[in-house]
C-alpha cells in the first residue's frame, strides 16, 4: 500500500473537502479522488459516502480513520527515525575487556571517529562479569565482553573467536622428552581473571589432566591476573605456563621466544561477544554497527590461526 493513500484520508477526514485536501497536498481534487478511490479498491470498503449531498465519511470510514492515523504517524517515526544516522551524537559508555584492547580497539574507536566524530567515548576496560553487571545497571552503554548476557532485555551477539594455546617461554618444557602434560602441571599455570570462563574452562581441564596424570589436584596452581601485560612479562620470566591467546604474543613466538606446547586438550576458544539493551537509543546502534565493521575488518587482516570472525 503506498502511505500517501492513508495520509491522504486522514487529511481529506479533517479538512472535509477534495479541493482543500489538495491544496494542502499540493495537488489536484482529480488526484485526490483517485487516490481515495485506491485506497478503498485496496481495503474493499467504501470510505466516502457519494449519496449524500454534503461531505460525508462512511461509518466504516470513521472506525478506519483511528487506524489510518496510526500508519501515517509509524511512516513519519520511521522517516524520522531513517534520518539521525547523519547527526548520531552523545556520549558512548562502551565497555570492554583487555583482550579487545590488545587487539581490535584502536582500530573500532578509529573507525567510530571518522564515521561518528560526533560521539564522545568514555571507556571502560575491566572484567567480563563486571562489565555485565554495570550494562544491566545502565551504567554502560555497549559492552564487548566473554560470552553473551542471558536477558531477554539485552542483545548478545557473537564477534569473533580467540583460539587459545599452551604458551610457554623456549626452554622452559622440552615437549619431545614424555609426560609433558605431567610436567606442566607442575608449574604454575597462568590465565584470566579469577571467576572469568577461561580460568573457569582452565580449571575443569587442569582437574582432568591431574587426574589422568596421576597428579594430586591441590598440587596444580592456577595463577590469574586480568592484565594481558602481565601474564606475557611472567612468561618472560619464566614464571610458568600459560593458556592463553597466541594472538597476544604473535611477535614473540615468531622471534622464537615463546613456543606453543603440544598439550592435549587445548583450553577451548574465548568467544567475544557485544552486548546492549534491547531498547538502546540510536547512538548505541551506530556504535554497534561500527563494532561488528571493525572486528570483521581485524579479523580479516590476521592469520585464523589466531583469531576469528563470527560476524
Amino acid at each position: 500500500m503506498n502511505t500517501r493513500f492513508p495520509e491522504t484520508f486522514v487529511i481529506l477526514a479533517q479538512l472535509r473537502s477534495f479541493r482543500a485536501t489538495a491544496q494542502a497536498l499540493h495537488a489536484t481534487p482529480a488526484a485526490i479522488s483517485l487516490r481515495i478511490k485506491t485506497l478503498e479498491e485496496e481495503l474493499q470498503t467504501e470510505l466516502i459516502d457519494r449519496n449524500s449531498k454534503d461531505f460525508r465519511l462512511t461509518a466504516n470510514a470513521e472506525y478506519l480513520l483511528g487506524h489510518a492515523k496510526a500508519v501515517v504517524d509509524a511512516t513519519r517515526r520511521l522517516q524520522a527515525a531513517a534520518h539521525k544516522d547523519s547527526a548520531v551524537r552523545g556520549r558512548l559508555r562502551l565497555g570492554v575487556i583487555e583482550s579487545v584492547v590488545h587487539s581490535w580497539l584502536a582500530q573500532y574507536i578509529r573507525e567510530l571517529n571518522a564515521l561518528y566524530p560526533e560521539i564522545e567515548v568514555d571507556l571502560a576496560v575491566d572484567m567480563s562479569n563486571v562489565l555485565e553487571r554495570r550494562l544491566r545497571a545502565r551504567e554502560l552503554d555497549l559492552v564487548i565482553q566473554v560470552e553473551g548476557v542471558e536477558s531477554s532485555d539485552i542483545v548478545s551477539e557473537a564477534l569473533a573467536a580467540y583460539p587459545l594455546h599452551w604458551i610457554a617461554r623456549k626452554g622452559l618444557l622440552d615437549p619431545r622428552k614424555e609426560g609433558l602434560n605431567q610436567r606442566l602441571l607442575q608449574l604454575p599455570i597462568l590465565t584470566f581473571g579469577r571467576g572469568t570462563a577461561p580460568h573457569r574452562m582452565l580449571e575443569e581441564i587442569v582437574s582432568k589432566m591431574a587426574n589422568l596424570a596421576m597428579v594430586p589436584l591441590e598440587q596444580t596452581r592456577i595463577t590469574c591476573s586480568p592484565s594481558v601485560a602481565a601474564i606475557v612479562q611472567l612468561m618472560k620470566d619464566g614464571y610458568g605456563v600459560a593458556a592463553i591467546p597466541s594472538l597476544f604474543v604473535a611477535g614473540l613466538l615468531d622471534s622464537g621466544e615463546f613456543v606453543e606446547l603440544p598439550v592435549q586438550p587445548e583450553p577451548p576458544s574465548i568467544i567475544v561477544s557485544m552486548c546492549f539493551h534491547t531498547n538502546a537509543e540510536m547512538l548505541v546502534h551506530a556504535a554497534a554497527n561500527a563494532a561488528r565493521q571493525s572486528c570483521a575488518s581485524y579479523c580479516a587482516q590476521v592469520d585464523p590461526r589466531y583469531i576469528k570472525s563470527l560476524g
